[in-house]
């Protein structure tokens, strides 16, 4: 019998998020937490943020949909604060994804359709590796980072806390970005970036 998880966030992020979790076929959704009406057929809308943290549910399973664009403040106050209600955070990985055996994942973090993680990466808690990026070797990724869709980080990168990685963007290999930075759609970072860069 699969086991109940409740999503959080109601948005685009969490289809892209139910269809993964429905591949990988190890858990249930219970519902979705939102703080507006979810209309998504076949998932319950549970309420809004302060019904999971009024612990109502039996269910310990969770998983943060909210998409990462601009900043991750909101996904990390989230986790946080759950994480200390002693919730659980699984984490999902598509079927249609590789991750290697060498690598480390961590808690709440979500591999989405046909990115790759290569030997000795880490990736750390409540991380998005999106549709179609490629994590190279030795790679060491912080807490509450989204690697957009068809991002590339090369061999050795270092990526801080709460950055973000727009959507087929590059890492040249060895380079260091620092935490809550915004690297834009399509930009190639060939330098070491500074904390809270906004690279466009």
């Amino acid at each position: 019998m699969k086991k109940k998880i409740i999503l959080v966030g109601g948005g685009g992020h969490c289809l892209s998020c139910i269809d993964v979790i429905n591949m990988e076929n190890k858990f249930e959704i219970f519902g979705i937490v939102d703080k507006s009406p979810v209309n998504i057929k076949k998932y319950v809308h549970l309420g809004n943020d302060n019904e999971i943290y009024k612990k109502k549910f039996k269910v310990k399973n969770i998983l943060i949909s909210i998409g990462q664009i601009t900043n991750s403040k909101l996904r990390k106050k989230i986790y946080s604060k759950l994480l200390g209600l002693e919730y659980n955070f699984p984490t999902i990985i598509s079927p249609l994804s590789y991750l290697s055996k060498d690598s480390q994942l961590g808690d709440g973090s979500i591999v989405h359709h046909n990115a790759i993680i290569n030997s000795f990466s880490s990736i750390g808690d409540n991380c998005i590796i999106n549709t179609g990026s490629i994590i190279e070797h030795e790679t060491k990724i912080a807490n509450h980072c989204h690697i957009s869709t068809g991002s590339i980080v090369n061999g050795g990168v270092e990526i801080g806390e709460c950055t973000f990685l727009g959507s087929n963007s590059a890492v040249k290999q060895g380079i260091k970005i620092g935490k809550n930075c915004v690297i834009g759609a399509g930009v190639f970072i060939n330098k070491n970036i500074k904390d809270n860069s906004i690279i466009k």
